[in-house]
């Protein structure tokens, strides 16, 4: 699978580019500020209906513009046309597949699936738990679609299990009490799933993830990710655990109006040697295990979805030396379609350039095939 052509109107400042690209690799010029990021952007829209750096739709029409809209052209054994637009004024954005509009995204994460290393990743491995548990449910989402619904469920279980648990704190109305066994029966018997498809995934991905870091390393640092959730010894015990540790934080929940335990309280510890890499890691092991995350889902995805995932990458040469560069690059060759931002090619060299390569400058909005 790969993206043959995009079509971009008045995003950022891309007020009308159209772009024909390589099935290979492509490199993407231009200095800060000039619209190169924006190509990835809109890519990731066509590819999950979201924002590729979780900004808001409204900030991305080009200035004095209140709408727009992004066309690609897929290819894998039939063309398929896809369409995302969005309307500030009507706050309201809209996807077409061949035409036909899709309502839920749902539809579309992992039909067209993409890898996306960026700057920004440095949370995965330094931020909150949220952001690993980001991380975790985009990779697993796009592989697996009854992971996916399982999500949404779970989300909209805690929704109104939180909404209930708020109006307990005001009012202490025992008529919703009643209400809340129901919710928290329904958030155990989700949330029991959602603990056993990520133990499942941590168990089949840490393979990947010590297969590339050693390559990139080439050291003897094994590096593991250890999924950090309920105790139980088997999965028969998730849902009597989970229970437990709830009504255990009955009280807490109630004086505080929000939802203390399940699986949206989960966290991943990355560990090098069995350190524990947010504590005792270096500058170099954490970016290095950021790149090897990235690479590790493009592989688990392409074993599991039997389809090659686009690869994108923001500005991440500029930050390496030239041994981890050199060794990064030798996976492009495998990798299928990538789409790589740089500020210039001083560091092209350290890239696996071959016949394949397009060339892309990006001036202001403009861009220009080289």
């Amino acid at each position: 699978m790969f993206l043959k052509q995009i079509e971009l109107k008045n995003f950022r400042l891309h007020t009308n580019t159209s772009i024909k690209f390589s099935e290979r690799l492509n490199l993407i010029i231009g200095g800060n500020g000039q619209g190169k990021t924006s190509i990835l952007e809109a890519i990731y829209y066509l590819c999950t209906t979201k924002n590729l750096n979780l900004s808001s739709e409204s900030d991305v029409p080009t200035f004095g513009s209140y709408s727009f809209e992004v066309q690609g052209v897929f290819f894998e054994r039939t063309e398929n046309i896809s369409r995302f637009n969005y309307d500030s004024q009507k706050n309201k954005k809209s996807y077409f597949l061949d035409d036909k509009q899709i309502f839920s995204s749902a539809n579309i994460i992992g039909k067209f699936p993409i890898v996306a290393l960026i700057q920004s990743d440095h949370a995965i491995t330094l931020g909150a738990p949220s952001e690993r548990r980001r991380f975790v449910d985009s990779v697993l989402s796009q592989a697996s679609q009854t992971y996916l619904q399982l999500l949404i469920e779970y989300n909209k279980i805690l929704k109104q299990r939180g909404a209930l648990l708020s109006q307990i704190r005001e009012s202490r109305d025992r008529n919703l009490f009643s209400q809340i066994e129901v919710w928290t029966e329904a958030l155990i018997k989700s949330g029991s799933q959602i603990i056993k498809h990520r133990f499942d995934f941590i168990e089949e991905f840490n393979p990947f993830i010590k297969d590339v870091y050693t390559n990139i390393v080439e050291k003897k640092e094994i590096p593991k990710v250890k999924y950090n959730t309920i105790e139980f010894e088997n999965y028969s015990e998730i849902s009597k655990n989970l229970q437990k540790k709830i009504e255990a934080s009955a009280q807490d929940e109630y004086r505080r109006g929000i939802n203390l335990v399940g699986p949206h309280r989960d966290d991943y510890i990355f560990t090098v040697n069995d350190l524990e890499l947010r504590r005792f890691g270096s500058q170099g092991q954490h970016k290095t295990f950021q790149i090897a995350l990235r690479f590790a889902q493009f592989f688990y995805l392409k074993d599991k979805l039997a389809k090659t995932p686009m690869f994108l990458m923001d500005d991440v040469f500029g930050e390496l030396d030239k041994s981890r560069a050199y060794r990064i690059s030798n996976y492009i060759a495998e990798i299928g379609q990538s789409f790589i931002t740089l500020t210039d090619l001083t560091n092209i060299e350290n890239l696996n350039i071959n016949n394949g390569t397009l060339v892309i400058e990006v001036n202001n909005g403009n861009s220009i095939v080289a």
